[in-house]
């Protein structure tokens, strides 16, 4: 193999190191989960992910069974997702448009890349699901509603770094090659 082949090869995985992204999911059983309160209450609840450093939301694949007891109705039934300082991210509401009481199940794919939802977390890495009504129709420690079954899968996009000594070795290796290659040129 010729130093220009080794040369084209090593440059272009340098640049493949350096910029690859990798896409994942998390899924999250949400069997049993009550929504209690409005947003921001502290009887809310709330669960923590570590997705990785400035990873990406990218989409939110639901099949769940909500049940909202009356007076509240299943488009209250709610669930923040943001990043741990609560900077970025959005509300998802399965139950849409079913301004009643009873038990009903939701099935889709929401797009948030589409849909101008996307958002990243911070470099802590932590994605925060708080689960909550939007209006608060029971007496307190009474949940309004409660998610029966399913699961929420969302879409990630991490942002891949390599690591200082991967791209010293790259470095040193390119610049070898062009060290070999002027000794040659001159000889």
């Amino acid at each position: 193999m010729s130093i220009r082949t080794w040369k084209a090869m090593l440059l272009g995985l340098s640049f493949f190191c350096c910029t690859s992204v990798f896409a994942a999911t998390l899924t999250v059983d949400v069997t049993g989960v009550p929504s209690n309160d409005v947003f921001g209450a502290p009887g809310n609840s709330v669960l923590t992910f570590n997705v990785g450093a400035n990873t990406a939301i990218t989409s939110i694949t639901y099949d769940v069974r909500l049940t909202a007891r009356p007076p509240s109705f299943l488009s209250e039934i709610s669930l923040a997702l943001t990043d741990s300082s609560e900077s970025a991210g959005g509300f998802f509401v399965a139950g849409g448009d079913d301004d009643f009481s009873g038990t009903a199940s939701y099935a889709g794919v929401l797009d948030l890349v589409a849909s101008g939802g996307a958002f990243s977390v911070g470099s802590d890495g932590i994605l925060r699901l708080e689960f909550f009504d939007q209006f608060k129709d029971l007496p307190s420690g009474v949940p309004d509603g409660i998610w029966n079954s399913g699961t929420l899968v969302f879409g990630l996009q991490e942002q891949s770094v390599p690591e200082p000594a991967t791209g010293l070795l790259i470095g040193a290796g390119l610049i070898g090659l062009g060290c070999f290659s002027r000794r040659r040129r001159h000889a």
